[in-house]
């Protein structure tokens, strides 16, 4: 492993420890908001991915132990202890799915780091907004596979989904064009018909997946 590889697992996992350390007692009290704080601030590795140099440590070392670090955090662990920590506010696997998407995205590109980005970026603060403020503001409901959605929190996630797409290019020092602002936007918005149609949890693997795929195919092809 090469320095800067090591500087980023490093980051990461000390990141996320802060993280599990400062969100715990709001994880206990206020389950709800406090998974999606976590699972919104999670997104942040984002800014940490122009560190790694290596494929194979960025995918299997930094973001790959989280698989079985939410798993055994699920309703399905066998530790009882902690059974549900990060995910008795929401869907059971879906921070798994979460761990799941980055560890694809971060093994299959590599090379465009800011395609990692988008797809982080629209599963995290998109689709952790878009439950939060749809659970506490959207009136209007709707009901696709029998999971319940709301119309402010759908706009929600195409809203801040775009913001955070402008935020990586900004970032990643990526030219900003009108075309690519109308990319972006359509963009944003099949994230989120991806986060409406989505079942229960799924989202986590749809919504990145959609998101990062349609960037590369838009901009690199």
């Amino acid at each position: 492993m090469i320095q800067n590889d090591f500087t980023g697992v490093v980051l990461v996992y000390l990141y996320v420890a802060i993280l599990l350390i400062t969100t715990e007692k709001l994880l206990n009290k206020h389950p709800v908001v406090g998974r999606k704080i976590l699972h919104i601030m999670v997104g942040n590795v984002a800014f940490l991915l122009p560190i790694f140099q290596t494929r194979a440590i960025m995918a299997f070392m930094a973001a790959g132990p989280f698989i079985l670090f939410t798993f055994l955090m699920s309703p399905y662990t066998p530790i009882k202890s902690i059974r549900g920590k990060t995910s008795s506010a929401g869907h059971g696997m879906g921070l798994v799915y979460y761990a799941i998407s980055w560890t694809i995205l971060a093994y299959v590109f590599f090379d465009y780091k800011i395609v990692i980005a988008i797809g982080i970026f629209a599963m995290s603060y998109g689709d952790g907004l878009a439950s939060l403020i749809g659970s506490r503001y959207g009136k209007k409901k709707y009901n696709i596979y029998a999971d319940q959605k709301s119309y402010i929190g759908s706009i929600t996630m195409f809203v801040f989904s775009f913001i955070m797409f402008i935020v990586a290019l900004l970032f990643y020092e990526f030219t900003i064009t009108s075309k690519v602002i109308v990319i972006l936007g359509i963009i944003a918005l099949s994230s989120m018909v991806a986060e409406m149609i989505t079942p229960k949890g799924l989202d986590n693997l749809s919504v990145p997946f959609i998101a990062s795929i349609c960037f590369y195919l838009a901009m690199f092809l």
